[in-house]
C-alpha cells in the first residue's frame, strides 16, 4: 500500500468513496482500488524503453489504422450518417461484430466500444483515431497530451456538463455558483454533497471555482433523484435541453457550467507521428468532414440577368448584401443565337447563400433584374487548404 502513495498524492481528484482509480500516462499503466481492497493493474500494448535515462514510448506494430466509433445509442447512429454523408460509409459484415471496413480507405479498420473505452485505448495505443463527445475526452483524457483534437465540433452530440442545485429549500435564493460557495452551510463537518459520474472533471472544477468543503459520490441510475432521495446536495451531470432538471425540480446556475461538449475527432499523438499512414488517412478523413460541414445549410443560387457588361452586372449583384455569396458572385455570359448571330444577351449568376438568407436572396435577385432563379443545396465545399490541417501539423510539430 505504501508504493501506491506517491501516485495517491498525485491524482487526489481521482478518488471517490467507493473506489479509487490512477492513471499514468506516460507509462500507460492503471491501477485501481475497489472497496474491498483490490488492486488490479492493466498495461497497455504501448513499448516502453529507457534511453538515455529518457522514457520512450512507442507504438503497438501493425499495418492497419483503426479509428474506433461508439458502439450504441443516438452518438453512434449519429456519426455513421456523417461517415455516410461524407462517402465513407461503414461496412459490417455482421451488426453483432466489433470491427468493420470503410470500403474507400483501404487501410482503416473501423472499431465500435464504449465511449470511454475509446479514450483509453487510445492513451493505451490500441486505437490510432476515434470519434467521442468532448466530455468523454476531457474526462478520460485529463489533459494528456498524447490526445490531439483533430476536429473540435462535428455539429452533432451537443449538451454541456452542469451543476445543478434544487429549486426548493435552502437552494430557493441560490442562483449562482458563487453564492452556492459562499453558503455559510458548507463546513469540513458537513460538506456540500454532489453526486456525479465525471469523478475527474467534477472536482477539477469545484476546486478551482474556490469550494474548500465539498465532497462526491456517484449513484446508480438517474442522478436527478439524488438530491430528493437525500444523498446529494446537488448534481453535476450532462444537459442537453434542461427539460429533465425542470421536471424533477432542479435548476442550472450561473457559472455552473463545466464544458460545452459535442462530438469530436480525437488521435492519438504518437500514431499520427510513428505510424505509416495515419496521417494521411486522417488528413482525407478531416478534408471530407470539413467540406461536408461547411456545405451544411449552403445553397447554390442561378439567376439570369440583362446586363451590358459582365463587370457591370457584377456591380447590381454586390450592391445587395445578401448576394456577396462566399468570395464574390460568378458572373458568366450566356449566349443566345437571334437572326443567325451569336451575342451574349445574358449573364448567369451563381452564388452561394445559407438557408437562413435564401428567400431574402431570391427576392433580392428580383429585385436588381434576375429571373429563372435556380436553388440547390450544396453537398461539399473545399476549400483551397483546411484550416484545422495546419492547426494540426502545428500541433505535432510538423
Amino acid at each position: 500500500m505504501y508504493l501506491l502513495q506517491p501516485y495517491f498524492q498525485q491524482c487526489p481528484s481521482a478518488f471517490t468513496p467507493s473506489s479509487i482509480s490512477i492513471s499514468c500516462p506516460r507509462r500507460s499503466v492503471y491501477i485501481s482500488v475497489s472497496k474491498r481492497n483490490f488492486i488490479s493493474c492493466s498495461s497497455s500494448q504501448a513499448r516502453t524503453t529507457v534511453v538515455n535515462g529518457k522514457t520512450d514510448s512507442r507504438i503497438a506494430e501493425r499495418n492497419e489504422i483503426r479509428l474506433c466509433l461508439p458502439s450504441k445509442g443516438r452518438m453512434a447512429a449519429d456519426t455513421l450518417d456523417l461517415l455516410k454523408d461524407c462517402q465513407l460509409s461503414v461496412k459490417q459484415v455482421n451488426p453483432r461484430q466489433y470491427v468493420a471496413q470503410v470500403p474507400q480507405l483501404s487501410n482503416l479498420e473501423v472499431w465500435f466500444q464504449r465511449p470511454k473505452d475509446i479514450v483509453r485505448k487510445l492513451l493505451s495505443g490500441d486505437f490510432d483515431l476515434g470519434i467521442v463527445g468532448l466530455d468523454t475526452v476531457s474526462e478520460y483524457g485529463q489533459g494528456s497530451e498524447d490526445l490531439i483534437l483533430v476536429h473540435d465540433a462535428l455539429e452533432y452530440g451537443d449538451c454541456r456538463l452542469s451543476l445543478a442545485i434544487p429549486e426548493y429549500g435552502i437552494f430557493e435564493n441560490i442562483n449562482s455558483l458563487k453564492e452556492l460557495a459562499q453558503m455559510p452551510q458548507w463546513t469540513a463537518e458537513k460538506p456540500l454533497r454532489v453526486a456525479t459520474g465525471f469523478t475527474y472533471l467534477g472536482p477539477k472544477f469545484m476546486k478551482e471555482s474556490g469550494f474548500k468543503h465539498v465532497i462526491f459520490s456517484t449513484a446508480d441510475g438517474a442522478l436527478e433523484a439524488a438530491p430528493a432521495m437525500g444523498i446529494a446536495d446537488a448534481i453535476l451531470d450532462l444537459v442537453s435541453s434542461g427539460t429533465t432538471l425542470r421536471e424533477n425540480n432542479l435548476k442550472e446556475i450561473e457559472g455552473g457550467v463545466v464544458l460545452e461538449s459535442q462530438a469530436v475527432l480525437v488521435a492519438s499523438r504518437k500514431a499520427l507521428i510513428q505510424r505509416k499512414g495515419a496521417l494521411d488517412t486522417t488528413h482525407e478523413i478531416l478534408e471530407r468532414f470539413e467540406a461536408h460541414l461547411r456545405a451544411l445549410g449552403q445553397f447554390t443560387v442561378t439567376a439570369n440577368m440583362r446586363g451590358s457588361s459582365a463587370e457591370e452586372v457584377a456591380a447590381r449583384v454586390l450592391s445587395q448584401p445578401s448576394l456577396a455569396g462566399l468570395q464574390g458572385p460568378t458572373v458568366s455570359p450566356v449566349f443566345c443565337k437571334h437572326d443567325g448571330k451569336v451575342a451574349a444577351d445574358y449573364y448567369a449568376i451563381v452564388i452561394c447563400v445559407p438557408k437562413k438568407a435564401l428567400y431574402k436572396s431570391v427576392q433580392q435577385l428580383r429585385v436588381i433584374g434576375g429571373s429563372g432563379v435556380l436553388v440547390s443545396p450544396l453537398t461539399y465545399i473545399f476549400d483551397e487548404e483546411t484550416p484545422r490541417w495546419r492547426a494540426l501539423l502545428s500541433k505535432l510539430g510538423l
